[in-house]
């Protein structure tokens, strides 16, 4: 099935909605140039997406943020900052305050005080990793543009719990150092430029779900697809993982479903014989290389305080501590027990010869290993002390010190079936066992036994255990899960698989090979040595024996005992030590020329004395082809007397003797002359090692100030380095807030241009701070004129006294207005308000002038209008009256005196239909019906009318519609009837 057949059938299958509380929960770190990242990012991100989104940033603690009111310009989502105790909600934006660190526990956001001075704290790393702790499977990380390494360590904590990782494309990131620190660790699912996440998330979510609800009905079929999984990682990479735990394999693989958007496990099998990329990158999900400096430190601290104090009291000077840490991925296990044996040294005052074993079945993360360099973030699990002891600050990255990196070796090992080391005195195997299977869990700990010497120690992770192995350790400390072996009475012990020898050893003499792991199984040495006996028996050879490249004695053939004999002291194999006079420098030449030629040597007539009698022998020795055997660079020492009727033994001649005596004198006259210069010569070495161990104290206090000064320096550079970033974090806010008040400020001056009102603005001393275009129309002023007093200028105004306003406003806080005109008739509004800033504080003045000539006139133009048409109406001869809703709104002198009133008040707002007789009442409805429908003139009609003294009297009226006060009327002109 090719992919975009899978994609179009993945497309007509329903997702599983995850539970109302298992929202994921997406994590954003960010530093200098991530405002614009933000941006983009949430530009992209739809407002309903069901994920909860977390921005942890550097900010100045001295600043406020204005970051969130930055974000809430560019989504739907609502906004906040967080605050302690916070329960989180999907659909939500949450954002770290300043000058806090911010966690993760149960749903709810916690605050922390920072603690750390700039350029250690790492609030990204610091949330990310509780983040994973409290998600799991749920939690999402994406690191965007920063200088540094903050985020690669909690990016490691999300991909352990099977999260999602997102890294900024590097060429569109403002500052590359964080997305280039978390690409180089590997731990990336996708590097894309901010505004192309949001559609991988959504298409992560809506995938997203166990791989048991995935279309799979039966717990047989998942069986069966696993087991092709394991078969095609078996071949393609020679690793079997069939007897890991299977949870943690399922949670690896519905991750790689996920980010493939497959739904089927079986469509996913298909996809995985097609593509070996997927192989891989599945082969690499299933390592799961994630580790710490000194993960619980209080287990690391109890081991160096009281169990390897104990483990190492007894051992002599220059004992050779043997370690093996199984599944150190990137070294910082390994590195963090070696930085412990040398605390532990140092306060024993001992010294001891270190050898730290690191195996991973991941050949990339031994590489990072052997190379020492770690991210910035490391600072966060080690302390300030440890850092400037054991390792070397340097381009944003920490690098182990020699003298640690020299305590530790590190191998490529496959810990189900290669050999293991052996004769250790600490295995370190924390968190791995968690992963494997309870067989193999029972199959791996009889290993540990055995590869453990007598009274050594075991230390495990705090959520393992030893199981049904109890009988093989004994638990020295129950929380932090340290235990010591205990030895095995019985060599038919049940829980010991294979055949071993408590004496046995992975190296000869002791020493291991640094580049291999070597077994310590005794079949193949008997085997060689069968073969060298049998090859040996059948051929005329002279006395000689097989040594290993250290010059141990593998196999002897012939009687050597005139040649060798066994040395004083503690019983040894060792060639050279058991070479009698007069053999031992030949053979240490030989040996070095064999070393570096690698052919054979021949050394003739070596002289041999015992007892005063001697022999003469031709020695050689040969190199011999590896012999099935893992022992290496095997030679063949061969004692061949020099012939002339067997052995040359016995007493020299009287002539031999004095010639002898004479070649002795010589020697001892040379001797002493020798050894006169050498006693000279030691003197003038002693007197130069004087004054060379007085300028070695000198440069040695030099050095310690430099380092000093150094140390000062390195904290001033990363102080410097995280104010740096605040610095542009806060730029960056500053400048999107410059860009709004551009923005405003044009709106304002194309506001006040459209308004076409003089404006001017005075501090609080009256000097300009700013005017319109129009202000120069009454005032002669320039851009230069800014800062100058505003009574330095003349005004077109006459009688404006602005100053004088201006000062009254100013003591008052009121506000002032009036009327001025200019010289050329024109008038204008004068208003002085006080200038008040957000904060209420008086800054000045804002002093406006409104061009009112047009409505000056209009208003003069209707109050001519009005004494007019007043003057006309008053003094008609006849009664005027206006009725709006039916009742009576204005009445004249005239009409007034028709009805007998002193003042209009009398009848305003009363009935028209009160003043109307009841024998009038049905013509004058119709009449003003009719008015009101057609909108016409009212003929003159005769209506009786009732006087306010109740006396009848007949008027002769006529009407016309009109609008009176916004309201639909009529207008009544009355006159009595003649």
């Amino acid at each position: 099935m090719t992919k975009k057949t899978q994609t179009a059938k993945q497309t007509q299958k329903k997702t599983t909605q995850p539970a109302a509380d298992d929202f994921p929960v997406v994590g954003i770190g960010a530093s200098a140039g991530g405002l614009k990242a933000f941006e983009e990012f949430f530009s992209a991100m739809p407002a309903d997406s069901g994920m909860a989104f977390i921005l942890i940033s550097h900010l100045d603690p001295a600043q406020i943020s204005i970051l969130p009111e930055l974000i809430q310009k560019k989504t739907g989502m609502k906004v906040v900052q967080a605050a302690d105790h916070l329960k989180i909600a999907p659909n939500q934006v949450y954002i770290i305050p300043p000058n806090r660190n911010l966690a993760i526990f149960r749903g709810n956001l916690q605050l922390f005080e920072v603690d750390k001075p700039r350029g250690t704290n790492m609030p990204i790393d610091s949330f990310l990793r509780s983040l994973a702790q409290d998600r799991g499977t749920g939690a999402i990380g994406i690191i965007l543009s920063g200088t540094g390494t903050d985020g690669t360590l909690g990016i490691r904590a999300i991909k352990a719990e099977a999260g999602l990782v997102m890294v900024q494309d590097p060429e569109t990131a403002g500052f590359d150092g964080m997305p280039r620190s978390v690409i180089a660790s590997g731990m990336a699912d996708y590097v894309l430029p901010p505004q192309r996440m949001p559609e991988k998330l959504r298409d992560f979510v809506r995938h997203r779900g166990p791989v048991g609800e995935k279309n799979l009905t039966d717990d047989a079929k998942l069986t069966g697809a696993l087991r092709k999984i394991y078969l095609l990682l078996r071949t393609a990479t020679d690793r079997d993982f069939s007897q890991y735990k299977r949870n943690t394999i399922c949670r690896r693989i519905e991750r790689r479903m996920s980010l493939q958007r497959i739904d089927d496990i079986d469509d996913y099998v298909r996809y995985l014989q097609e593509s070996n990329v997927e192989l891989n990158i599945l082969f690499k999900e299933l390592l799961i290389g994630v580790t710490s400096f000194f993960r619980d430190p209080a287990a690391f601290e109890l081991l160096k305080e009281e169990y390897l104090p104990e483990l190492l009291r007894d051992k002599p000077d220059d004992y050779q501590v043997r370690v093996w840490v199984p599944g150190c991925s990137s070294g910082e296990e390994a590195y963090s027990l070696a930085i412990v044996l040398r605390e532990c040294m140092e306060k024993m005052g001992r010294h001891f010869q270190v050898q730290i074993f690191g195996t991973d079945l991941d050949e990339d993360a031994i590489g990072v290993a052997r190379v020492g360099r770690f991210p910035e973030s490391i600072a966060a699990d080690l302390t300030p002390e440890r850092l400037a002891k054991f390792f070397v600050h340097d381009e944003k990255r920490f690098t182990v010190a020699k003298t640690i990196r020299e305590m530790v070796v590190f191998a490529v090992q496959d810990l189900i079936k290669d050999p293991p080391f052996t004769k250790l005195d600490l295995l370190c195997c924390r968190n791995l066992l968690i992963y494997f299977g309870p067989q193999l869990q029972d199959k791996l700990l009889p290993v540990f036994h055995y590869s453990l010497r007598p009274e050594g120690l075991l230390f495990l992770g705090s959520s393992e255990t030893i199981g049904h192995t109890s009988d093989l350790f004994t638990v020295l400390d129950k929380k932090w899960k340290i235990f010591r072996r205990l030895p095995v009475t019985s060599p038919g012990h049940p829980h010991l698989h294979f055949p071993v020898a408590e004496s046995a050893s992975a190296e000869p003499g002791g020493q291991p090979d640094k580049g291999t792991l070597q077994s310590a199984e005794q079949p193949r040495e008997v085997q060689m040595a069968k073969l060298l006996k049998t090859v040996l028996a059948h051929s005329d050879m002279p006395p000689c024996v097989i040594v290993d490249g250290a010059a141990n004695i593998v196999y002897v053939h012939g009687r050597t005992g005139r040649y060798l004999e066994p040395a004083e002291g503690e019983v040894s194999t060792n060639l050279l030590e058991m070479a009698r006079p007069g053999l031992r420098p030949g053979l240490i030449s030989a040996f070095r020329r064999m070393a570096s030629e690698r052919r054979e040597i021949t050394l003739k007539k070596l002289r041999i004395e015992e007892k005063g009698a001697y022999c003469e022998l031709n020695l050689v020795v040969r190199p011999l082809p590896d012999i099935q055997t893992d022992r290496r660079g095997l030679m063949m020492v061969i004692f061949d007397e020099v012939a002339g009727g067997g052995e040359r033994v016995g007493k020299p001649s009287p002539a031999d003797q004095l010639e002898k005596n004479e070649e002795v004198k010589r020697l001892e006259d040379d001797l002493q002359y020798t050894r006169e210069n050498l006693q000279i010569t030691i003197e003038e070495l002693e007197t130069s090692n004087e004054e060379l161990k007085s300028a070695n104290e000198e440069l040695q206090s030099t050095n310690e100030e430099l380092q000093s000064t150094n140390e000062e320096l390195e904290t001033s550079k990363e102080e410097l380095q995280s104010l740096n970033e605040e610095s542009v974090t806060v730029n960056a806010e500053l400048q999107s807030r410059i860009e709004e008040l551009v923005a405003a400020n044009d709106d304002i001056k194309n506001l006040l241009d459209a308004t076409d009102i003089a404006t001017i603005f005075l501090d609080i001393n009256l000097n300009i701070r700013r005017f319109t275009p129009r202000s120069t129309e009454l005032f002669h002023l320039t851009a230069a004129d800014i800062g100058r007093p505003i009574e330095h200028f003349a005004t077109t105004l006459k009688e404006a006294r602005l100053v004088e306003k201006a000062r009254t406003v100013l003591k008052d806080l009121g506000q002032h207005e009036s009327e001025a005109e200019d010289a050329e008739g024109r008038r204008y509004r004068m208003r002085v308000r006080p200038y008040r800033t957000s904060n209420n504080v008086i800054a000045g003045l804002v002093v406006t002038f409104e061009n009112i000539s047009t409505y000056r006139q209009l208003v003069d133009a209707l109050t001519e209008s009005e004494t007019l048409w007043r003057g006309l109406v008053e003094n008609a001869p006849m009664g005027i009256f206006i009725v709006t809703d039916g009742r009576f709104a204005y009445l004249n002198p005239g009409a007034r005196q028709l009805f007998g009133v002193g003042g209009q008040e009398e009848m305003l707002e009363m009935p028209i239909f009160d003043r109307v007789h009841r024998d009038s009442h049905t013509l004058l409805s119709s009449q003003l019906a009719t008015l009101a429908g057609e909108k016409k003139p009212l003929a003159a009609i005769e209506v009786k009318w009732l006087r306010m003294d109740g006396k009848p009297v007949e008027l002769v009226i006529s009407a016309a519609p009109i609008s009176f006060r916004k309201k639909d009327g009529a207008l009544f002109f009355v006159r009595e009837k003649l």
